[in-house]
């Protein structure tokens, strides 16, 4: 099988042209936004984590210059070309952006003292390297604060690169959020984070080459960054639309918008700057309804609202727009226009969406035929760079109705590979998909030709000839897409047929964030970790408590389920264990078990059959962090 990409196919080719005699690519107007107030990008923007792995490499995008190649669809092209600028920029004065050091910005906002940082990007290191380029042209302002806006790891994953904890733990630097904050940004990453972070690798094209046959971005930035995730808990949450703080001197008025793109988030305004923060909720382009590496599906209907909540709220006095991705735009009709039509984007998403639902269309169907009005269509900042009219129509679809189309055929379907084998022996044998296929590819169906040929790699895994016409298939297919990351989860799943498994090279469950699992989260997650087949016969209860809490957490095995209760139980346990801190729990309910002998040596002490906690842990099962996606294993 071939390991280098191939060309573009005629198909591909032609379609990329049509591309650029539909849209208005002589509209210049974002470039010009994106390189206003450049202060100073770096000669050479590689930033090292200190044993000198390279964690971000924003030189590696150096080839997006000149006109489209045939195997990058020229849409995605010019939004590549926009999110790749990097360097430290004047919004206004006493406002700056460090933008392309990471998949999103980091904002400074300068204060009577110092400095407040607003989303400190997702690794410690690249957030490091932003506020020293900060500081080298606006002075050694100390932080003052640090606003997370949402629940997302790139918007604070950097956190301990701008402060300390030790700095937040003596009330030198608040840390503000909006509530809900820590529970939403602990789970995500948590429950199921090992599922989502090898998705992520896929997402974000992590195992891809940079250049025009590999990743030329992930549409809302250029990728995400490799560096150590960290998280300092906020000290103060934010709960109500309205409320006001002032903050190192500066005024800051907060928009509640949980649920829109993150579970919690807000939007914030600074009266004294006439600037608006709008978090992740407005951006130059479509966002996700359902992040392609898996979410919750979020509701376009209520993100709507917010939007127009905003313009209400501020847009009568508001002179700039900044975000936590993407560049700023400025003047209040451009401004207002911006978000109205940003606001305008997920309304008829989800209204015309739900119209065709109650006409009994499927969410397949729906995302075949349907078109958003010309001038969202026109519109650059409505573009599918990171979510798609494809995917989004389909994820309201999932939000209203669930995985269940209706259709009873479709109630108890065969899994891939029961279903590859059936259907593969009902065409006449792998050998003659096969050739269907190829005749598919060749006259541009490549669609088609990938639904065949993955019928015959899940049912005959070792087909050498399937397994590299569909690699072929998916390259051309990633080639033509306008979404990054359908872009990178076609090229992926491409080098994974090729070179096999890349497994997560993204990951998210830091310590800090492990660190700050509630002791509920815990036992959570001991739950969904449980190989509940092993023991269905199992009955055990331990009680946990923690030095200097009242508290006493029973965790109950029986029919296979773990449970957990802080309420008086009337049967005693078989072991009690007393433990000296909270991060003794993690280390010794998410590690290795210790012997019964050696766990008052680590700061647990057992009273019963110390012997059960072994005996439950032993039922934990380790997720897969190299698990099949484009094979069955």
């Amino acid at each position: 099988m071939t390991s280098t990409p191939r060309p573009a196919t005629r198909h591909v080719v032609a379609r990329n042209e049509a591309v650029l005699r539909e849209l208005p690519f002589d509209d210049h107007g974002d470039f010009a936004d994106a390189d206003r107030g450049l202060i100073k990008a770096l000669d050479d923007c590689v930033i090292r984590a200190e044993d000198g792995r390279v964690v971000w490499d924003n030189e590696a995008y150096r080839f997006l210059d000149g006109d489209a190649p045939g195997t990058v669809n020229p849409s995605l092209w010019r939004q590549s070309q926009l999110v790749t600028r990097q360097g430290l920029y004047e919004v206004i004065e006493g406002i700056y952006q460090v933008r392309g050091f990471d998949i999103s910005n980091v904002t400074f906002v300068e204060g009577e003292r110092g400095v407040i940082v607003i989303d400190p990007l997702l690794s410690v290191e690249t957030a490091a390297a932003a506020i020293a380029l900060y500081r080298e042209h606006r002075g050694e302002r100390p932080v003052t604060g640090v606003i997370y806006s949402h629940s997302h790891i790139d918007h604070f994953g950097g956190v301990k690169g701008v402060t300390t904890q030790e700095a937040v733990d003596a009330g030198e630097v608040p840390v503000i959020a909006p509530a809900g904050f820590l529970e939403h940004a602990v789970a995500e990453n948590i429950y199921t984070g090992t599922a989502m972070a090898r998705r992520a690798g896929y997402m974000y094209g992590a195992a891809l080459e940079r250049g025009p046959h590999g990743q030329v971005s992930a549409g809302l930035g250029s990728t995400t960054s490799t560096g150590m995730a960290s998280l300092i808990v906020p000290t103060i949450e934010v709960a109500t639309t309205g409320e006001e703080l002032i903050l190192d001197g500066v005024r800051i008025v907060f928009q509640m918008a949980p649920g829109a793109e993150a579970p919690s988030e807000f939007h914030f305004y600074f009266p004294d700057f006439r600037a608006l923060f709008m978090a992740e909720n407005a951006n130059h382009t479509m966002h996700n309804l359902v992040t392609l590496r898996g979410a919750l599906v979020r509701d376009p209907h209520v993100w709507a609202r917010y939007l127009t909540e905003t313009i209400e709220m501020f847009g009568d006095d508001l002179e700039v727009a900044l975000a936590g991705h993407n560049w700023p735009m400025w003047g209040r009709e451009r401004v207002v226009d911006f978000i109205a039509t940003q606001r305008d984007l997920y309304a008829y998403l989800h209204d015309q969406t739900v119209r065709l639902i109650n006409r009994g269309m499927v969410g397949s169907e729906i995302a075949e035929t349907f078109r958003l009005p010309p001038a969202l269509e026109k519109a650059w900042h409505a573009r599918g760079y990171y979510g798609s009219v494809s995917h989004n129509v389909k994820a309201i679809y999932q939000r209203y109705m669930g995985w269940f189309d209706g259709n009873p055929a479709h109630l108890w379907a065969h899994p891939p590979v029961a279903a590859g084998e059936r259907y593969v022996a009902a065409m006449g044998g792998a050998d003659a998909v096969v050739t269907k296929a190829a005749e598919a590819f060749g006259t541009g169906d490549f669609r088609w030709a990938a639904e065949l040929l993955n019928h015959v790699v899940f049912a005959e895994p070792n087909h050498d000839k399937a397994t590299a016409l569909l690699a072929d298939t998916y390259e051309q297919l990633g080639y033509g897409s306008e979404n990054g990351p359908w872009r990178c989860f076609y090229l992926s799943g491409a080098h994974e047929l090729r070179h096999g498994s890349f497994g997560t090279p993204i990951h998210t469950a830091s310590a800090d964030v492990v660190g700050s699992l509630s002791p509920a989260q815990i036992f959570d997650l001991l739950a969904v970790r449980l190989d509940a087949t092993r023991c269905w016969d199992e009955m055990l209860n331990v009680d946990i408590r923690f030095e200097g809490s009242d508290l006493t957490w029973r965790l109950s095995l029986c029919n296979g389920v773990l449970t957990h209760s802080t309420s008086r139980q009337q049967a005693l346990a078989s072991a009690t264990f007393t433990i000296d801190a909270p991060s003794r729990l993690i280390a010794l309910l998410m590690g290795a078990p210790a012997a019964p002998e050696s766990l008052a040596g680590s700061g647990v002490f057992a009273e019963g059959d110390a012997g059960v906690l072994e005996r439950l842990l032993g039922f934990m099962e380790a997720p897969d962090p190299s698990f099949a996606i484009v094979t069955p294993e």
